[in-house]
């Protein structure tokens, strides 16, 4: 198939994780219980997670959604991390700055304690190190050389060393923490045996820190062995004792004035909580309800926080929160229009009936070629549609795939005689359907949900049956 070779395509950011293809309808079942299977543990989760998750209807990431990550601030800046560079912002918002612009990812972004100087990790010599680089911008001086992967965490309280967590010194995949001055040098090791995020109280004599690791830092609602905790530490003798909680996870700790604020997620969703020192008492900042609260920093007067994607203060004053409205502009080569080479990311292949060609997905598109000598011929040429899972009927008068065109996963009849295509609702939805597998007489066609529940599609009415479902 040369002719897969240079198809013009351009479909960034969209997912790859598509379902298997089945080719025959007498396995229907035979495939819907490999389903299933596969999905085993997760399914058991998802009536807790419905019961934890209420939706936030009051949430408004603003009139253009970004993915604006880390952000940290200063008395008149807010440096965040987006499209693997680091950016500013003025406090008020408006127009971002790019200020780094390495072919790596610069991320995890934290101001000096003066503001003048941001730490960050970055990949600019190949490596994941510790860097700095002005606020104001300049070029990043590198600070760490060892071939672990090194995560900046923080400052000391003096302004003169990078908090960094690493396992340069490991025998096991748990970091721990070390600082290294500004200036370079030799890391220098924490008394602790383990960690990865922390912040100094404001006489750096005491340490709030979260002493493990997640091997699968994404997983919500985590309740095993390895959530998160945090521990306060002194310097000066290693102990240390634990912010109260019951199994949940608590991280991102900031150490303002006697408190400890931090993230939390003892409902399900991921809010602010805050810890005081002297009281031993928990409060509720802001409430988990909704999208998770991602990342947070303490500065001057405020916390900047992360939620889906867009950047909101924290007023500690006046105890309120607000959505900072940012502008990124950029040349990102990644969103212009391209030549790909998608033969190495087809996704879903179906052979016509008269095996002279083949339907296949490939970065959202779905298009056909000839087995032989011929051209590729795109179905439906409108950008920005995520299209997957073509099935060729048996009849070779239709072609079916699973396409989001019209805003939620839907079934898409084309037909190759008129070049027409019929967008069709599918059972239950919305949801997210998988494995269309047409029947012998081409008038039928199964799919599964993931609800694990078993559909048959009549192509001429348009009417779902549901066959079956699982439990699992």
């Amino acid at each position: 198939m040369a002719t897969l070779e240079r198809v013009a395509a351009a479909a960034p950011f969209r997912s790859r994780t598509e379902m298997g293809q089945p080719t025959c309808w007498a396995h229907i079942h035979v495939l819907h219980l490999a389903f299933i299977r596969a999905r085993m543990v997760s399914m058991l989760l998802i009536p807790l997670l419905a019961l934890a998750i209420q939706p936030d209807l009051t949430f408004d990431p603003g009139p253009n959604p970004l993915l604006l990550q880390h952000p940290t601030i200063n008395e008149r800046q807010i440096v965040f991390q987006f499209a693997g560079d680091l950016w500013s912002v003025p406090r008020s918002g408006g127009d971002a700055n790019r200020l780094t612009s390495s072919p790596g990812v610069e991320s995890k972004p934290f101001f000096s304690p003066d503001g003048a100087t941001v730490a960050f990790t970055g990949q600019y010599d190949g490596n994941t190190d510790v860097f700095i680089v002005p606020a104001g911008g300049g070029v990043p001086k590198r600070l760490t050389y060892h071939p672990s992967g090194d995560e900046v965490v923080g400052w000391t309280r003096d302004g003169k060393s990078v908090l960094f967590a690493s396992a340069m010194l490991s025998n096991t995949d748990s970091p721990r923490m070390f600082t290294v001055n500004t200036s370079g040098g030799v890391p220098v090791a924490l008394p602790f045996p383990e960690g990865t995020m922390a912040d100094y109280s404001p006489d750096g004599q005491s340490l709030a820190y979260v002493p493990g690791f997640k091997w699968q830092d994404a997983w919500k609602r985590y309740r095993g062995g390895q959530a998160y905790a945090i521990w306060i530490a002194r310097m000066s003798d290693s102990k240390i004792y634990e912010i109260p909680r019951k199994g949940w996870n608590d991280f991102m700790p900031m150490w303002v004035g006697d408190k400890v604020y931090y993230l939390t997620d003892p409902k399900g969703p991921v809010g602010l909580f805050s810890y005081d020192i002297d009281s031993k008492r928990v409060a509720e900042v802001i409430p988990g309800n909704g999208f998770d609260i991602k990342s947070a920093c303490a500065g001057p007067g405020a916390i900047v926080y992360e939620k889906l994607g867009s950047i909101h203060l924290y007023d500690l004053a006046t105890k309120k929160s607000s959505r900072v409205s940012i502008d990124v502009r950029g040349d990102f080569p990644e969103v212009r229009p391209a030549f790909k080479t998608v033969g190495s990311s087809l996704t879903g292949v179906s052979i016509s009936p008269t095996g002279q060609r083949a339907v296949v997905s490939a970065r959202g598109w779905i298009f056909t070629v000839p087995a032989d000598k011929g051209d590729a011929r795109l179905l439906n040429e409108q950008q920005g549609v995520h299209r997957r899972e073509p099935a060729w009927s048996p009849d070779a008068k239709t072609i079916a795939y699973v396409t989001d065109e019209a805003g939620k996963q839907q079934m898409a009849l084309h037909d190759t005689t008129t070049n027409k295509e019929k967008l069709v609702d599918l059972g239950d939805s919305p949801a997210y359907y998988s494995n269309p597998n047409w029947s012998p007489d081409s008038k039928s066609i199964s799919y599964l949900d993931n609800r694990n529940q078993l559909w048959i599609l009549e192509a001429a009415s348009s009417k779902n049956t549901l066959v079956d479902q699982a439990t699992y």
